[in-house]
C-alpha cells in the first residue's frame, strides 16, 4: 500500500466518521428539542395551577381572617371561665 492509497483510505473513514457524527448530533438535538417541548408544557401547566391556587387562596383569606377573629373572642372567653366551676345542666 502506497502513500496515496493510504490517504484515500484515511480520508474516507473520516468523511464516514462526520457523517455518523452528523446523525448522531442530529439526533440529541431532536431528543433535546422534544424534552424542551414537553418542559415548556409542564411549566404552563403548574402557571395554570398556580394562578387557580392563587384565586382558590384569595377567595379564602377574608374567611380564614373571620374564623381567626371568632377563635381569638372564643381563647378569650375560656380564660375568662378559666377558674369559675362549671354549670351544671338541668338534664337530670
Amino acid at each position: 500500500m502506497n502513500k496515496t492509497d493510504f490517504a484515500f483510505w484515511l480520508t474516507l473513514t473520516g468523511t464516514f466518521c462526520w457523517v455518523v457524527c452528523f446523525w448522531w448530533m442530529h439526533q440529541i438535538s431532536t431528543k433535546q428539542n422534544a424534552f424542551l417541548d414537553q418542559l415548556r408544557a409542564q411549566g404552563e401547566r403548574i402557571e395554570k395551577l398556580s394562578k387557580v391556587e392563587h384565586d382558590l387562596i384569595k377567595d379564602v383569606h377574608p374567611q380564614v381572617g373571620d374564623i381567626k377573629e371568632g377563635m381569638d373572642v372564643m381563647v378569650a372567653s375560656v380564660k375568662e371561665n378559666a377558674g369559675k366551676p362549671p354549670i351544671p345542666s338541668e338534664d337530670k
